[in-house]
């Protein structure tokens, strides 16, 4: 079973995919979106990983507050996951992504890599962080 991880945000989105036994993620893709108000492309492109990739799952982070309430960020996450759930006609889940962000800066920062530089990898490993903590919360 192939899943797809994604760490959803207002100008990326971090793309991770498990590997066919669904025990590892990694890192894919950072989709870089046009219009902030229009998924189109973006969903697209998910389109294209999905078939590429024979995905049977997407996983979603949804960026809860730190004290477990739900602002807006979450509403603009849960828009995007029933759209995607409907056009690509796959299950969509979401899983807490609190910290994630916090933990792939802090990768690359352990990583050395130039400060200039963490935001080409930033939302990707996010995205990889998400799911691995979910394939092995089901594992």
């Amino acid at each position: 079973m192939r899943i797809l991880g994604l760490d959803y945000g207002s100008k990326t989105i971090g793309v991770a995919i498990s590997d066919p036994l669904g025990w590892t993620a990694q890192g894919l893709e950072t989709i870089k979106r046009q219009d902030p108000r229009n998924l189109i492309a973006s969903i697209n492109r998910l389109r294209e990983l999905v078939n590429e990739y024979k995905v049977d799952k997407i996983i979603v982070g949804l960026p809860k507050n730190m004290n477990n309430t739900e602002g807006e960020r979450v509403k603009s996450t849960m828009y995007f996951v029933n759209r995607i759930s409907k056009e690509l006609e796959i299950e969509v889940d979401t899983y807490d992504e609190r910290l994630s962000t916090v933990s792939a800066e802090r990768i690359l920062i352990e990583g050395q890599v130039r400060r200039e530089n963490r935001k080409e990898y930033i939302d990707k490993i996010a995205a990889s962080i998400i799911l691995q903590t979910y394939l092995d919360t089901i594992n």
